[in-house]
């Protein structure tokens, strides 16, 4: 039986393999959809908290898609309080790993119903409370 972390597992390798002739990763990638979506320059910590990472580990990755010239920094002296912005290349990248991921989603779900995958995005959801649910009982066992 397959679980929840080694399907993640398997479509990051899958995802990894269809970004790579693009010089993404999944990683990478991440942070540019997030971009994508936002409706007007996010501040690092602000991509990071949507992203569930540390302000500082962004850097890195962000480092890397500026060089690429994927997205751009404006503002301040300290890397992390910087605005950040998607730019056009950023943008179009976009647009084809989403197709390209859309393709292979549909091979994914080729021999699934559409009652098993409403019942399964159910189940996840359900899943995913819960989940919510024992994380915030965690922080009011710290606090």
């Amino acid at each position: 039986m397959f679980t929840m972390g080694q399907l993640n597992r398997q479509w990051r390798r899958v995802v990894d393999r269809l970004l790579r002739p693009l010089g993404l990763t999944e990683a990478t990638w991440l942070p540019l959809t997030h971009l994508e979506r936002a409706t007007a320059p996010m501040r690092q910590k602000d991509l990071a908290a949507s992203l569930g990472l540390d302000s500082s580990s962004v850097v890195r990755l962000l480092d890397g898609l500026e060089a690429a010239g994927l997205i751009v920094r404006a503002g301040h002296v300290d890397r992390r309080a910087k605005t950040i912005d998607i730019t056009p290349k950023g943008l179009e990248i976009v647009q084809q790993v989403k197709a390209l991921i859309n393709q292979e989603r549909l091979k994914l779900f080729a021999d699934v119903s559409d009652e098993q995958l409403t019942v399964a995005f159910a189940v996840l959801q359900n899943i995913g409370g819960q989940l919510q649910k024992l994380e915030q009982d965690d922080v009011g066992v710290q606090a």
